[in-house]
Parts: C-alpha cells; structure tokens; sequence
C-alpha cells in the first residue's frame, strides 16, 4: 500500500467499528438541522452530479480523486462553500488523517473501485452512498450488504431511478393486479457507438499498447484491486466501462435503471439459469461484445410462477420471436430503439423507457386517459424531494436514523442480478446458479469469477462473511 501503514490504519478502523457497534447514534447525525461532514471519493462525471446536491445542505470536508486534473476542477467548487475542505489524491490517506472528522461518504469512481473505500469507511462507522452500480463483482456486493448491517450504517445506491414516482407506480400497478400474471420480460438497449471521448472506446489491439501514463493520473491508484497492466487512455479516464475487469458493460451499467422496476416489483431475486447469445466477440473474454441477448430464468417463488426476462444488447427485440408485438400495436407506440422494458401480464402489460420513470399500461389510448384518472390508491411513500434525488434520501436518512430504498439490503440483491448475466456475456455460456451458495455448479472456469482477483494490499472484507 505504498507509504500507507495499513496495520496502524486497522488498528484504529477496528477500534472505531467496534465503538460503532456499541454506539451507533454516536455516528447518526439524529438533528435533522445539523450538517453532515461528507468526504467525496470521485469527483468528476457522476461524481459531481453526487456531491453537488450536498454542497448547498452540508459540510464537504474531504474530496478524493485519482486524476489531479478532475480533482481541481470540482475543488475549486467545492471550496467555494466550504474553505475548509482538503483535497486527497488515496484515499487510505484521507481515511488515515481525517476519519475523525468524516460522518459519511460518496464514492463515485469506477465500478471496480467502489469496494476498497466502502469497507474502509463502514470499518471506521461512516454512512456510505455508492454510484450505481453497487460493486464489480457479486463477492463483493454479498460482503458490501453484509458489512452495512454488520456495522450498523446507513447505505445507498445511485440509482435514481428508485427514488421516482414511476416506479413505485409499477410496484402499485402490480400488486392491484392490474398486469394480472407476470411471466415474460423483455429489455433492450441500442448498440455500441465506439468512439474516442465516448463511454465506450475500442482499443486498436488487445490487450491495448502501452502509453506514457499522464503526469496528472496515479495509474496504480485508478487500477486500485485489480491486475497490475501498462496504460493506454483506452482505459481511463472514461472508456473503462468496456472491460469486464472494470466495468460491467451495458447490462452492467443500465440494469440498475432498466431492470428495477420489474425486480423491485415481482420480487424477482436470483435467477437459477442464465444464458447468452453473444455476436461478434472482438476479444476471448475480456471486452464487451457487438450485440448479445441474455435470458434470464427466475424460479416460481410463494407470490409468483416461473419468469423468464430477455435483455437485448444493440439487437432490435422487435427481431425476437417472442416479441410482445400484439401489445404494441394496440397501443401504436413506437419502440424508444435507445433502451426499455415491457413486463407482460395475462391482463394488460406495462412499459417504461430505459429508466423506470414513467411506466404506462399498453392499452388503447382511450383506456389509458380512462386509467389516467382512476389509477390505484398510493400504497408506497413517496419522496418530499420530487424525483431522481438518491443522495438527498440518503441523507435525510442519516439524520432521521432510516434505511433509503435502495440501500445495500436491496441493491447488491439487484446488483448481483446483473452480475451474473454479465458473466454468461463475458464467457459466451449457459450458467447455473445456486445463489444461496453463492456458486456457478456448472462451470468452474466462469464460478471463479464470483469473487475475482484482488492485488496483494487490496484484500479488504476477507474477514465479514
């Protein structure tokens, strides 16, 4: 770990997370007009779309980022409300100097390096908001859920689509009956548009060539857990998302939105069976591939039968012989190409564009302004703040000494939903999955990636399940 003294830092994290233990409203802010002292770990991107709502209600003592050109961007920000705030290129360093002053934190950094800060802030007692979604493998989501119940902290995921009024509709709507049985799901989204500066960049040859790393990027800090390899910019600072190692794909990045409103309201848990289509594979297995469609097998639990969800990748579902098409040609909508979903029920079937936002029944268009005015009673709460406000649930959840929707309870349980078709992507294979053991039962070469590698220095969390 560097010039970190890791034994000194558990020493005290261990100490702190026992006093946590103990004395957990020591850590919850329990006055509701007090500030919270928050310390962002990434602080560009989505990073700043997570901390700027914080900016006008609370502290931000303490900003971490790896690429001292994105850290400087939003410190000059960030100082501006709070002089006081001090600037980290490690994090280990922060959390050694400052978890005294620290009640909460926001990691906004890739996916592969959520893991590492959220431990080390639970251990010190820190309420933790994660960026979606949750973590990179599903070893890692079991021990982030199993961590914030054990430390006794209040956890959030940046799906803001959880937070919306749409998808409490969709929970509402189905539970009324309304959809009637539920057996069939399908979700899509549009194809990869590879470019330089895009979210997703193909590298000229695999694996990608070195550069000259960046005076303003800490290379070894962005790899954080994972395998040590050269730089190119095909990594970092935006197109990571690519490389399974990093990222998660699509399916990756857009179930936690797309697949919500389905998993939340069917109760879907974990599939026993996924498997893969997958087109045009440019690398073995390790970057995403040109087009795939993944069906998902969900086993009948005590509230619902057996379901079965597609997600198609760059691949028209309208093309899929299972394509629910009578429903869209009673409705006469057009299909949004860029991302969606349609749950299809025995008695009408529901469809939300790529974020769960603004559900509607596939019925003629004189039914639905029927509907309009006669939708069922509200059942679930909804948020004081509007829609799509996840860190202000999460922190008038702190105050107030509450669990937000879409803390780790739920979002690792989404998370690892999505995981697991990323690996029949990843590997081109039919997966079965015990998930109450955790275990790939049929492929021991795919079941190793249940947890993943993890670099010398970086092994946090061993000891929580």
């Amino acid at each position: 770990m560097n010039n970190f003294n890791r034994r000194s830092f558990l020493k005290s994290s261990s100490i702190l997370a026992g006093a946590t233990l103990v004395t957990p409203s020591l850590i919850s802010c329990q006055n509701t007009n007090s500030k919270l002292n928050i310390a962002a770990i990434g602080i560009g991107g989505r990073g700043r779309a997570n901390w700027n709502p914080a900016l006008e209600t609370e502290n931000l003592v303490a900003m971490c980022d790896v690429d001292d050109m994105t850290a400087k961007k939003g410190y000059g920000l960030i100082k501006e409300a709070n002089p006081e705030v001090k600037k980290f290129t490690d994090f280990r360093v922060m959390f050694d100097e400052m978890h005294k002053e620290i009640d909460a934190v926001i990691i906004s950094t890739p996916d592969h390096t959520h893991f590492a800060p959220a431990m080390i802030a639970m251990e010190l007692g820190k309420h933790v908001y994660i960026e979606k979604p949750l973590a990179n493998n599903v070893w890692e989501c079991r021990t982030l859920k199993k961590a914030a119940n054990y430390y006794n902290i209040v956890s959030q995921m940046g799906n803001q689509g959880h937070t919306t009024n749409g998808i409490r509709q969709i929970k509402e709507w189905y539970e009324a009956g309304l959809l009637g049985e539920v057996k069939e799901i399908h979700a899509w989204i549009g194809g990869y548009n590879f470019g330089k500066g895009h979210y997703f960049d193909m590298p000229e040859n695999f694996p990608p060539a070195k550069n000259e790393i960046p005076s303003h990027l800490n290379w070894d800090l962005w790899l954080g857990p994972r395998k040590s390899r050269d730089y190119n910019p095909i990594f970092a600072p935006r197109s990571w998302r690519g490389f399974f190692d990093f990222g998660g794909g699509k399916l990756g990045d857009w179930s936690c939105h797309t697949l919500d409103g389905p998993f939340w309201a069917l109760d879907l848990g974990m599939p026993s069976e996924v498997d893969s289509y997958v087109h045009n594979r440019f690398n073995k297995h390790h970057f995403v591939s040109e087009k795939s469609i993944v069906t998902y097998k969900f086993p009948k639990n005590e509230k619902r039968g057996e379901v079965i969800m597609k997600w198609h990748e760059g691949i028209d579902p309208s093309s899929d012989p299972s394509w629910p098409s009578k429903e869209f040609e009673v409705w006469g909508k057009e299909l949004a190409t860029w991302g969606g979903m349609v749950m299809i029920g025995s008695k009408n079937s529901l469809y939300t564009s790529g974020r769960p936002n603004n559900p509607e029944l596939l019925i003629s268009e004189k039914d639905w302004m029927e509907f309009q005015e006669n939708m069922p009673e509200q059942s679930i709460p909804r948020l004081k703040w509007g829609d799509e406000t996840p860190v202000q649930e999460w922190i008038d959840a702190i105050k107030n000494d509450y669990l937000p929707e879409s803390n780790f309870n739920y979002a690792a349980d989404l998370t690892e939903m999505a995981l697991i078709g990323t690996l029949s992507q990843r590997f081109d294979a039919k997966i079965l999955y015990d998930s109450k053991n955790m275990k790939i039962t049929n492929n021991p070469e795919v079941d190793a990636y249940i947890k993943g590698y993890m670099r010398e220095g970086w092994e946090y969390g061993n000891s929580i399940l």
